[in-house]
């Protein structure tokens, strides 16, 4: 697991300079360049939320020393595929906060007696602070000709993709063609399933996070098509590998949520509530909303969605609990073992 920690600097040394990125053992607690005496947070999160916590957690150290006339605080990051990072906190990582991309992996943390069952109502939007939605990356010049999930069919399509069994990144996609094919046959849900082993079949493996997905499609040159997040299509065809990659936006597709919630068990042995509250608090600032749209989040501020409105084309979407009942529900039926991935993937 390859973590970050962000080393809170005095205030004469913030005023010159940002906050270092440093690895460390996120598990371990070890001591950082803000001393020992620091507030220690730990931050547990999905795969490729990276990008922005590499870059919230300055801004989020500069205002919370502002408002503690200086006093040091050191936030240190965990990533992986989300329900494997819920499971790594419901099976001992002392994460003080955890900022997941779907519902029931904190509902998890909650059954588990580690998150109060408030958690949602603590916090604006239901705890969201930001949403995506699920698009496809392609070749520059889009080679295949994908416009629609319905080419993800084709043969001689080869399809990048995130474990649906692991991970939220990969789940969204699995749900997102899903929710497509009962829209295309009005509802048929031996059809939804027929399109969707035809799309499994152009998977040959899943990938175990949405970074890693990423990784195996840009750098290693695999696939026709990578199906992901928008805010990660966008990190990879204008920040990384500029010209060389388009993204496609499906006529219909699913909205995906990036839920935050303080682990009260941890927080309450350590001492660190109100220090994590107000980590999560400051999501919905606006110079945290702002680099949420700068990263390609659609962010909550309507202000500042607006202003970004030419990096957020209009789009069909629907919510996977409109659509496929709660978490819970969602989870055992389609991703469970025995499940519908498992069904419908091929026997390889």
């Amino acid at each position: 697991m390859r973590t970050f920690s962000l080393a809170a600097l005095g205030a004469f040394a913030l005023a010159a300079c940002s906050p270092a990125e440093k690895t460390g053992n996120a598990a371990s607690g070890a001591d950082t360049a803000a001393g020992s005496n620091a507030v220690k947070l730990l931050n547990v999160s999905y795969d490729v939320a990276r990008d922005f916590y590499k870059e919230y957690n300055p801004l989020f150290i500069q205002a919370y020393q502002a408002k503690h006339n200086g006093a040091q605080i050191d936030v240190q990051q965990s990533h992986g595929g989300s329900s494997k990072q819920a499971l790594s906190v419901a099976n001992g990582l002392a994460a003080d906060v955890v900022t997941m991309n779907q519902t029931s992996d904190i509902e998890l943390l909650e059954n588990k007696g580690l998150v109060k069952s408030d958690w949602t109502t603590r916090l604006p939007d239901n705890a969201v602070p930001f949403t995506s939605t699920t698009v496809f990356l392609v070749r520059k010049g889009n080679p295949k000709h994908i416009q629609d999930w319905s080419d993800l069919t084709k043969d001689g399509v080869q399809i990048v993709i995130a474990n649906p069994k692991t991970t939220g990144n990969g789940r969204y996609a699995f749900l997102g063609a899903y929710g497509y094919g009962l829209k295309a046959n009005n509802g048929d849900e031996s059809k939804a399933q027929e399109f969707v082993a035809a799309l499994l079949k152009n998977a040959p493996v899943f990938e175990n996070g949405g970074r890693a997905a990423t990784t195996t499609f840009s750098q290693r040159n695999i696939g026709d098509v990578l199906i992901t997040f928008e805010n990660e299509a966008n990190h990879v065809s204008k920040k990384l590998t500029q010209d060389q990659f388009e993204i496609v936006y499906p006529s219909y597709t699913i909205l995906s949520e990036s839920p935050v919630a303080v682990v009260d068990s941890v927080v309450e042995k350590k001492g660190t509530q109100e220090a994590a509250k107000e980590y999560l608090e400051y999501l919905w600032s606006e110079p945290a909303q702002e680099l949420a749209a700068k990263l390609y989040l659609r962010p909550r501020n309507a202000d500042v969605l607006a202003k970004h409105k030419a990096d957020f084309p209009d789009m069909e979407t629907f919510s996977p609990n409109e659509k496929f009942g709660t978490w819970e529900e969602i989870m055992k039926k389609y991703f469970a073992d025995g499940g519908l991935v498992d069904q419908l993937s091929p026997k390889k």
